[in-house]
């Protein structure tokens, strides 16, 4: 090996001025790819492949990858797990599942038909016990679902929230007692009892000893989503550890719902062929008349006024009504029902709902990931989970938090 042809990961970082880690990164994914150096085995770029890619990236604003190289084995236990959105983006992000709980025995058919490796809880959460992990564990993840509490006192406790599916949330991160945990729901979370009820939950996360990052709402088209979907997280550091969590950082490319059905960045091929809704011919008859990125006010008058009932009268624009997608556009947030009434969203040039396939595309599941269940099953399972590609983003926020932790934690 002449080393004068090569350089080095900081020379190449330097000339090309991306930093090491997209280039590991590049390398990963075969962009860049580097040989080692056979003494020090560190990685090395060939010269002229490193100038080359300086030709084609030297006006290039592409935005700084998230990604982050686990510097240890990290484990996820997940709870409210669903069909695995969630899990497969921690995975992708280079985190560990040694657990999933989830009730919905579908969903639970999913998880084991796609990683029979997963250890899957099916059934109540109240009925599993998860002491057997105390300390085992580096996060604990799950989408809780958004429940009222009852104010019994001044301070709402953990006594407070009993019967709610966030108390078990709450009483299994105690068990656990991880470094972190991420909670993730809706956005209207937020409003929920006049905002009462996120109060609520901060303060039990902090009565059981952790202390809550500023909640965020987090975009998916901000995160290699090409779809208009938006999830609060809440993310709760042991009250021990002294340092802080940075959300992922927003990229600025935004993908279209061409990205996700057609062959490009984000999938390598057009989407697979499979069953899907239908509409009925009445609704057929109507959404004929929409174009692609149009709505329930293209139509004319006389047919508005029939589709839409007595939503017609009604204040709010409604631009979900009889609304076909464009491919130039993200997607609106996929409901649990494609055909759903009053919640269309047509594909642009057939007049149809979107396929179980072009809906996990949607939510950037890879093609390889099987839903079970009936039709609607499946739709209801892709419209209930996290985006794959939105939860790799969070991973790797974990993955940065959990390599300082454990870092400044080993004995010097």
């Amino acid at each position: 090996m002449v080393m004068s042809e090569y350089l080095s990961l900081s020379e190449a970082s330097e000339l090309i001025g991306k930093s090491k880690e997209t280039l590991r990164r590049w390398d990963r994914e075969g962009k860049l790819s580097a040989v080692r150096e056979p003494m020090s085995n560190y990685r090395v770029y060939k010269k002229s492949e490193v100038l080359e890619l300086f030709t084609d990236f030297v006006n290039d604003d592409v935005d700084e990858s998230n990604y982050v190289e686990a510097e240890n084995d990290y484990t996820v236990l997940e709870l409210f797990a669903g069909a695995g959105g969630l899990a497969v983006g921690m995975e992708k992000a280079g985190l560990k599942c040694i657990a999933l709980n989830e009730i919905d025995k579908f969903a639970c058919a999913t998880l084991r038909k796609n990683r029979p490796n997963w250890k899957v809880l099916e059934g109540d959460i109240k009925a599993f016990d998860f002491s057997e992990y105390q300390d085992k564990v580096d996060v604990v993840t799950g989408g809780f679902p958004c429940q009222a509490f009852s104010y019994a006192g001044k301070k709402l406790g953990l006594a407070d929230a009993r019967g709610t599916l966030f108390y078990e949330f709450a009483r299994v991160v105690k068990e656990v007692n991880p470094p972190i945990c991420i909670g993730e729901n809706v956005r209207g979370l937020l409003s929920h009892d006049n905002g009462k009820t996120l109060q609520g939950m901060i303060s039990i996360l902090d009565e059981i000893g952790y202390n809550v990052v500023p909640v965020q709402v987090l975009k998916a088209i901000n995160y290699n989503v090409p779809q208009k979907r938006e999830r609060l997280i809440l993310v709760g550091i042991r009250k021990d550890i002294g340092l802080e969590y940075e959300y992922p950082k927003p990229y600025k490319k935004i993908y279209n719902l061409k990205d996700a059905l057609k062959k490009g960045e984000l999938f390598e091929t057009n989407v697979p062929k499979s069953d899907g809704a239908k509409y009925p011919k009445s609704k057929i008859e109507v959404l004929d008349l929409v174009p692609p990125k149009g709505y329930w006010r293209d139509l004319p008058l006389a047919i508005q006024k029939s589709f839409m009932g007595g939503s017609f009268h009604l204040g709010g624009g409604k631009t979900g009504i009889a609304r076909r997608i464009g491919w130039d556009e993200p997607c609106l947030t996929l409901t649990c029902s494609p055909a759903q009434k009053q919640t269309e969203r047509c594909h642009p040039d057939e007049t149809r709902p979107f396929t179980v396939r072009e809906y996990a595309r949607i939510q950037t599941f890879p093609d390889d990931w099987q839903f079970e269940g009936s039709i609607a099953q499946q739709y209801k399972q892709i419209g209930n989970a996290v985006p794959v590609n939105l939860g790799k983003e969070v991973g790797y926020s974990i993955i940065r938090f959990l390599n300082k932790y454990y870092s400044l934690s080993k004995p010097k």
